[in-house]
């Protein structure tokens, strides 16, 4: 049931997603406010099916409540991402702040954080040192990609930074791509990034930094069962993947924006990369272990 609900979900994510650059003005808007309440929706529905109420209430918590807090905090003192104001296009405001922008948090805040749970060993297959799953995931080693072994301390920080670069460098794309649609300015945009006019260096400095907040914030409030992936965190993982190829792909050649491609496609890579390579990984893992468990007919040859 959660995979299904997720998977539809995502379907619809990414069909409006592959609308947005064949729409302009008013229906672009409307469209980017749509897709952000989708996200949420689907971050926070897998959190609750699949990990229950306490993960979906420190997800809402951290990322939502945590994510519209900071953002108020910005618009009214420029502190810690530089000083902005949001155009009247994004919805309703509270304290400023369009009340979609916390929810672009938690959107991308969870699949983030699986990413760097599955990355530093925490899929259930890693966690009993390989082999398959009750729940079908398979592993050919019992190594994270991030390396094995070490203390708990060592595992914790890594985690937390490749959580926080998994959804800080998302920004190398959202900010551009947000800037240029007129949805929010900036009133000092330098330094910026070359080739990122309009855009200030504290912006990015700014995402680190609650990224880092939230992501340690986070597995204390949600408990243990935020420390392990399985299956059913697929269509989380697909979303993170989907995010970052289409993202580059929409920059550098829908959008014409193609230095926040390139950005994007650097920042992002980090967390993208590794994750995509460790997909495909257990995926040739759980192919051969299928082959090997496949019965053969007597008096044929199993090797032709």
């Amino acid at each position: 049931m959660t995979r299904r609900i997720s998977w539809a979900l995502l379907a619809i994510l990414v069909l409006a997603q592959i609308c947005y650059p064949l729409t302009t003005g008013a229906t672009r808007a409307g469209l980017t406010v749509a897709t952000v309440v989708l996200g949420w929706l689907l971050s926070v529905g897998h959190a609750l099916l699949s990990r229950g109420p306490r993960v979906a209430a420190a997800l809402v918590a951290v990322a939502t409540g945590g994510g519209f807090a900071i953002e108020a905090i910005g618009v009214a003192t420029g502190v810690p991402f530089g000083s902005y104001d949001y155009s009247g296009e994004l919805g309703p405001k509270l304290a400023g702040v369009p009340l979609i922008i916390p929810l672009a948090w938690t959107w991308m805040a969870w699949p983030a954080w699986l990413a760097a749970v599955r990355l530093t060993g925490g899929s259930a297959s890693r966690a009993s040192g390989g082999g398959a799953t009750a729940g079908g995931s398979v592993s050919s080693t019992g190594a994270s990609w991030t390396g094995r072994g070490g203390s708990a301390a060592g595992l914790w920080v890594r985690r937390i930074a490749l959580a926080t670069v998994g959804l800080a460098a998302w920004d190398l794309f959202l900010d551009p791509q947000m800037v240029a649609e007129g949805y929010w300015v900036w009133r000092d945009a330098t330094p910026a990034l070359p080739g990122l006019p309009g855009i200030p260096v504290s912006n990015y400095l700014g995402w680190l930094l609650f990224a880092v907040l939230m992501m340690s914030a986070l597995r204390p409030l949600a408990g243990p069962a935020a420390e392990h992936t399985d299956r059913r965190d697929h269509p989380m993982v697909t979303l993170y993947l989907w995010t970052y190829f289409s993202s580059i792909l929409a920059h550098a050649v829908f959008l014409d924006l193609p230095a926040s491609a390139l950005w994007g496609a650097a920042g992002m890579s980090v967390t993208a990369v590794p994750l995509a390579v460790t997909v495909l990984r257990d995926r040739r893992a759980r192919d051969t272990l299928r082959e090997d468990h496949q019965p053969h007919r007597p008096g044929v040859d199993a090797t032709r």
